[in-house]
């Protein structure tokens, strides 16, 4: 089986090739932003042309057009509008930039045609958004270098990563924070994985503890954002009070952008090395996670950040992927599952459990565990729980007897299915 995959490489340009990065990163800017107004104006025209006339406006223009009226501007002097420094860079870099404007506008009539908000493109930015281009054609890695069209053979900062003997799909060289990186895209051969066969493992996501799995494993949050926190604030504050156009204003945003820099660094190695034993180490058969509402967490002024610096939409990600790739199965629990307030002991589901109540304590049966172990072992059972009320909901179909939810003295109730002597026996 073949699948499509990116490494991501340091670069260790020198001058001369940071200042052709920053203009192919202009020309891709510049030709997205060029090819935006151009859809627009033409939808404008063909829109007022057809107007009263009943007839739809349909399709205007697309990538393969626009190149080619792009073209057209690089043969006309600078005085007439044309655009003759498009030469200086590859002619990859705005014919993609030109393909991801034609796949933004499809991927806005895909949302609207399902009833999502549109969210059309936008213009880019020089200053806000984030220098990148890509380019196909005649790309090589080597061990210490990799070369790219007009640019050359530039070097790598780190080396052995990317494969050497595979051919390349495209190269994305982006900038952050100062630093250069290119993400070699390539079609690999990937093995069919062996099934694991671990013990199933349910795992609980959390803000104190990054995660807590039922077999007693606790991955302490290493809280990236709160390490850099401080350097942050006060950047910030300096930079909104230092003249915009400044160069003193340009160092300090660097400098900020550095911080953030190293508090997703340090997030994405906790992440990725948590993810990475529990799928290699462990081998379970079966993971199970939560489908938590991030969206609605992040409204909690008091834990919004908190919740964002856990990464819990990354997390499950990293999950997916790797879970395919060392043959675990991912079960994802239902959202409404209310696995911290029951009872992994007896079933018991407490009404409130507020959230600063650490440790679990049952009033049905005494058992007593932390909050997240808890809600880790009842992860765990989620899979058999399903499968015990799908094989009731059938019975029940076919006129069986269903038992209701059993309520405990203090007004718990409990999720624990009753087996029938019946079907004990049979």
């Amino acid at each position: 089986m073949k699948i499509v995959r990116a490494y991501k490489i340091a670069l260790d340009p020198n001058d001369r090739q940071r200042t052709a990065f920053i203009r192919h990163a202009g020309a891709a800017r510049w030709a997205y932003n060029w090819g935006l107004s151009t859809w627009k104006r033409l939808y404008a025209e063909r829109k007022t042309a057809i107007e009263g006339t009943g007839e739809k406006v349909g399709k205007i223009t697309d990538a393969m057009d626009l190149h080619k009226r792009l073209n057209a501007l690089k043969g006309l002097p600078s005085e007439d509008g044309g655009v003759p420094w498009m030469y200086e860079v590859s002619k990859c870099a705005p014919q993609e930039a030109l393909r991801d404007l034609e796949r933004a506008y499809k991927n806005t009539f895909q949302r609207l045609s399902e009833g999502k908000k549109g969210g059309f493109p936008r213009y880019k930015s020089k200053h806000r958004n984030r220098k990148s281009f890509r380019l196909t054609g005649s790309i090589a890695v080597e061990n210490r270098r990799i070369r790219l069209p007009v640019i050359g053979w530039v070097r790598l900062a780190e080396q052995g990563y990317a494969p050497t003997d595979t051919p390349i799909k495209s190269v994305t060289v982006s900038e952050k924070a100062g630093r250069w990186f290119a993400s070699v895209l390539v079609e690999v051969e990937q093995v069919e994985s062996i099934a694991a066969d671990g013990p199933l493992i349910g795992i609980d996501l959390g803000i104190n503890a990054l995660a807590t799995c039922s077999d007693g494993t606790v991955y302490e949050n290493p809280r990236a954002l709160n390490q850099e926190q401080e350097k942050i604030k006060r950047l910030s504050k300096r930079m909104t009070r230092q003249v915009k156009t400044s160069n003193r204003r340009r160092k300090t945003k660097e400098r900020l952008a550095r911080a953030h820099t190293r508090a997703a660094n340090i997030r994405a190695d906790a992440l990725h090395k948590m993810t990475t034993e529990i799928v290699r180490t462990k081998r379970p058969s079966v993971i199970v996670l939560e489908d938590l509402n991030v969206r609605g967490m992040v409204k909690n002024r008091r834990l919004a950040r908190s919740v964002s610096d856990a990464a819990f939409g990354e997390t499950r990600r990293l999950f997916e992927y790797k879970c395919r790739w060392s043959g675990s199965e991912l079960v994802v629990a239902d959202r409404f599952y209310p696995s911290t307030k029951r009872c992994s002991c007896c079933g018991v589901v407490r009404e409130e459990m507020g959230l600063g109540e650490r440790v679990f304590v049952c009033e049905s049966c005494g058992f007593a565990a932390g909050r997240d172990l808890n809600a880790s072992f009842n992860l765990r059972d989620y899979p058999k729980l399903i499968t015990a009320s799908s094989a009731g909901r059938a019975g029940a179909a076919r006129g069986g007897d269903v038992r209701p939810v059993r309520t405990s003295p203090n007004r718990q109730t409990s999720l624990k299915r009753e087996v029938d002597s019946k079907e004990v026996a049979a």
